[in-house]
């Protein structure tokens, strides 16, 4: 037996755990980010200070920022790796929820610990304690419980062990991992028990495929077998399997051409001759024109969110969809034939039977002409210039903005031509980080790479304040590599302070600031849709009172130069691409002002998306809108 604290028997545990995939065998968890409050400091802080064995202690400036940079760092890591989280009570605690929410959309293991109120009860209420006057049982951490895939909270310290198994079961499943949240009552982290040895012997977790029915696996290539133009969507999946090898050999096989979600991008090589690129609403017109004629769609390894799918309008009404998914849940969308499994062996299986079969599938050259439509598209995009002809590519918003925005930054940039400039300047491994606003849609169609895993988008929970933290969890992962975090204005606004914690690590980040001076995404979307210019750019008041006055001028680069980072300004390709070649040669972190002209995003290439519009207004534009939404509705998939 071993009389330790419940802290201390926590921080042995960890240090103890080890997963195996394909027989490659690594510590799981790596260390601990941390910000210490009353709630912590005395319980875990006290364990970690004398006994913190292999984990490496990480000082967050934001509780929230420091669980996203861990979420990123294990999404590095192909889920193999994971930084655990630890915040104290009340406000640290609330801080890291909106992480939990999207590490469990994402199917990210994040393993959190929050401080919470005496278990005993003794000085209730203690400091920061939440009080829910209809149960004392209930705290700040049960708001965990929605967004979780496992929650736990530890009254008495013999209740660690089993509740450290399940964490540690839900983290490593393919299937149901996401957030795991053990709370920690302040005053049982400081308690002693007489652990068993056993409870900290050296575990490793393996992490099997999940091998598909052969039941399944047939009915899947029975429908395969019969399409003439099928269409294969590269999910996470295909990346967290490290199936795209096997997925790029079956479609150059078969002659299936593939398109990627956000999560799927770079676990295939976007120069492969089958690869269409992105797909749906963030989608470019290559994937999108041969997603409508598709007869079949094989989905390996996506949840077919809205995004994918157009709101369900992408794919043809007689079409049949195929799902192959670890998660059963996932596999049952959109009426699917499913196929429980892991996706590279799905991709085996199903060529197996493809190949004794002789099949091909019955396309010419559209796949071809797809891709030079595209490319032809991306050339005028990179060279877009408010100096040329321009013209926004949202024609919704208001007419004053561009111009106003040009003569107060000098800026002839357009958004889609820095996006180009960076992809063409930035080494070929670089990671690009990014997570909210129109920057996802211009990356999914614009950002090409064929070094694998070197594209980390958070779009699952579109989570502003992201990208910053992520881009120091991806260079924490992949030290070697320049990392790029690919930011707007809105979320550096919200969510910055990690970038503090790369220069206390010495861990080099790239933060490309792309200021439209707004939310530009939602201005577009709210314009498009007959509102008016409410509360999405960056305004003072006017006389009347309304957010319409002129825009507010912001020095970001000011700001950052501020904590030590390396900073540039850019208005012009020039200076972009001075700033560029001059930050590969800086050892500190660095951040580009780059002043982007508002409404030059990409947009459209023939998907729809649902968004809640009004069914009555006094505004015809509305109106308008709503009947546009009825019809793309009526062409809609119901479920």
């Amino acid at each position: 037996m071993a009389y330790m604290t419940t802290a201390q028997a926590l921080v042995r545990f960890l240090d103890n755990q080890y997963v195996s995939f394909d027989g490659r065998e690594n510590r799981f968890v790596d260390g601990i980010f941390t910000i210490f409050g009353h709630g912590i400091v005395c319980g875990l802080g006290e364990a970690l200070d004398s006994c913190p064995g292999g984990l490496r202690v990480y000082q967050g400036k934001n509780e929230q920022g420091m669980a996203h940079a861990a979420m990123a760092y294990a999404k590095q890591n192909n889920r193999r790796r994971i930084i655990a989280c630890a915040s104290s009570i009340g406000p640290g605690a609330a801080n890291m929820i909106t992480a939990a929410a999207t590490a469990t959309v994402n199917h990210v293991p994040l393993l959190l610990f929050p401080a919470d109120a005496f278990s005993t009860r003794q000085p209730d209420p203690v400091l920061q304690q939440f009080e829910q006057v209809n149960s004392l049982t209930v705290t700040t951490n049960d708001a965990y419980r929605a967004v979780c895939r496992y929650w736990d909270r530890i009254a008495r310290p013999e209740q660690l062990m089993s509740a450290m198994i399940n964490a540690m079961r839900v983290l490593t499943d393919t299937a149901e991992t996401g957030a795991v949240c053990i709370s920690l009552p302040q005053d049982v982290g400081g308690e002693c028990y007489d652990f068993p040895e056993e409870f900290f012997r050296r575990r490793v977790h393996r992490i099997v495929r999940t091998v598909p029915a052969k039941e399944e696996l047939e009915e899947a290539a029975q429908v395969l077998l019969k399409a003439k133009k099928p269409l294969v969507i590269c999910g996470g999946g295909v990346r967290y399997s490290e199936a795209g090898e096997a997925l790029e050999a079956f479609c150059e096989e078969f002659r299936i051409p593939f398109a990627e979600t956000q999560s799927g991008k770079t676990a295939c090589l976007s120069s492969h001759p089958y690869n269409l690129g992105g797909l749906g609403v963030t989608g470019n017109s290559a994937g999108n024109q041969i997603a409508q004629e598709a007869d079949v769609i094989l989905g390996l390894g996506t949840r077919f969110s809205d995004f994918t799918t157009a709101s369900k309008s992408l794919f043809r009404e007689d079409g049949q969809v195929i799902a192959v998914n670890t998660s059963r849940f996932d596999a049952y969308k959109l009426g699917a034939v499913k196929v429980v499994a892991d996706a590279k062996l799905a991709v085996l299986g199903l060529g197996e039977i493809l190949r004794s079969a002789g099949y091909r599938s019955g396309y010419g050259e559209e796949i071809r002409e797809a891709r030079e439509g595209w490319e032809k598209e991306m050339e005028f995009l990179s060279a877009y210039s408010y100096d040329d002809d321009f013209r926004p590519l949202i024609a919704a918003g208001d007419p004053r903005t561009i111009p106003e925005f040009h003569r107060m930054t000098k800026s002839s940039l357009t958004q889609t031509a820095a996006v180009a400039k960076v992809r063409e300047l930035i080494p070929e491994d670089a990671v690009c980080v990014g997570a909210a606003g129109s920057l996802p849609g211009d990356l999914q169609r614009m950002w090409t790479s064929d070094a694998r895993y070197s594209y980390n988008m958070e779009y699952g929970y579109s989570c502003m304040g992201y990208e910053i933290a992520g881009a120091l969890g991806s260079k924490l992962a992949a030290p070697e590599r320049e990392v790029y975090a690919m930011c707007g204005d809105g979320s550096f606004l919200m969510l910055h302070s990690e970038l503090v914690t790369s220069l206390q690590e010495h861990k080099k980040i790239n933060v490309l600031l792309f200021d439209n001076s707004g939310f530009g995404c939602i201005n577009n979307l709210q314009m498009s849709n007959g509102i008016g210019n409410l509360a999405t750019e960056f305004r003072f008041r006017d006389g009347e009172g309304r957010l319409l006055g002129e825009l507010v001028p912001i020095d970001f680069a000011a700001c950052a130069a501020g904590y030590g980072v390396k900073t540039y300004r850019a208005t012009n390709r020039e200076e972009l691409e001075e700033a560029l070649r001059d930050s590969l040669k800086q050892e500190v972190s660095t951040l580009i002002d780059i002043k982007v002209l508002p409404k030059t995003m990409t947009d459209g290439y023939g998907a729809w998306w649902h968004v809640g519009v009004a069914g009555t207004s006094g505004n015809p534009e509305v109106r308008s809108a709503y009947e546009n939404k009825q019809n793309n509705l009526e062409k809609a998939r119901k479920y």
